[in-house]
């Protein structure tokens, strides 16, 4: 715990409150209300709060399935975009009308010094760097019984650290500017539920809503940071999760919904948490899942009626 520098400094946990500045965590922050976020005197405009022009976002394996369309839908707001994944993509990532398209940095997350070059070379190309979404991830299925021990490790390395180490990087940028940076990690219900088949995967999803509570404390108020879990999703890749289209619909039907999602709709999500209208929104989780899924015992009570 900090400790107070005078008697006329009010204490609260580990937080110190002085004239327009705290001492939390060891650092100095500015005032709640710092930056250009919304104040009584300068009231959020609600009818452009979601035109992104003039920021600066990266979206970590941003080229193919969820993470094209998150960066897509950034550029369709007008932000400037810089993705990374480890091979450069076969189509630029572009926006809804062609006209304007992504960067690319070829990047593993795992690697600390990629991720270095990839906010270095963001910062270098836009000026600044506004949202970092952490999407890079995933993870074939795998017994828990006789994995083997390195498989555990690069899937941890690739959900949990590569995430970790990029919002490090982003912060030595954010830190420095206007209070208005926001993170957001892309999860998955996964991280939330039994996870049959995935258990290093599971516990990674599920370390990254820790990272977010945690980091948001330290790095707040002008740093947002948030978890954004995902439900069960119509992607590229979806036929060898969840079946042929007959299979996906009859799984859609046990959710709230009644169908899988699509890419689209997180990425709609992103756009929200990422402007000024989440502007009180930190260090939580979102789920974006389509209500989930129903209890599976009541459906079995419910036949048997």
């Amino acid at each position: 715990m900090v400790m107070p520098l005078d008697s006329s400094a009010t204490t609260s946990s580990s937080v110190i409150r002085l004239s327009g500045t705290r001492q939390r965590y060891g650092r100095s922050v500015g005032p709640a209300t710092s930056g250009t976020l919304p104040t009584v005197e300068n009231p959020l405009d609600r009818a452009t709060a979601l035109d992104f022009s003039g920021r600066a976002v990266i979206v970590t394996g941003g080229t193919r399935g969820l993470g094209r369309a998150i960066a897509g839908a950034f550029l369709d707001a007008g932000a400037d975009v810089v993705t990374c994944a480890r091979n450069a993509p076969k189509e630029v990532v572009a926006s809804a009308d062609g006209t304007r398209q992504a960067a690319f940095v070829p990047a593993d997350v795992r690697d600390p010094d990629q991720v270095a070059t990839l906010v270095a070379t963001a910062v270098e190309r836009m000026g600044r760097l506004d949202v970092l979404v952490n999407n890079a991830g995933g993870a074939p299925t795998a017994d828990s019984a006789t994995v083997s021990p390195r498989f555990n490790e690069k899937v941890v390395a690739l959900n949990l650290i590569g995430p970790m180490t990029c919002c490090q990087a982003a912060y030595r940028v954010m830190a420095d500017q206007d209070g208005t940076g926001v993170m957001i990690n892309v999860s998955s219900v996964s991280g939330s539920r039994p996870n049959p088949l995935g258990v290093a995967y599971g516990a990674a999803k599920a370390g990254l809503a820790n990272m977010a509570a945690t980091l948001a404390h330290e790095w707040g108020p002008g740093v947002r940071v948030l978890t954004l879990a995902v439900g069960m999703i119509e992607t590229d890749d979806a036929a060898a999760f969840y079946g042929d289209e007959e299979s996906r619909a009859a799984i859609g039907a046990h959710l709230a919904m009644g169908r899988l999602g699509h890419p689209a709709e997180v990425a709609d999500m992103c756009l929200v948490l990422a402007s000024p209208l989440a502007r009180w929104v930190t260090g939580t989780t979102v789920e974006v899942h389509g209500g989930g899924e129903g209890p599976a015992w009541l459906a079995t009570v419910t036949d048997r009626d």
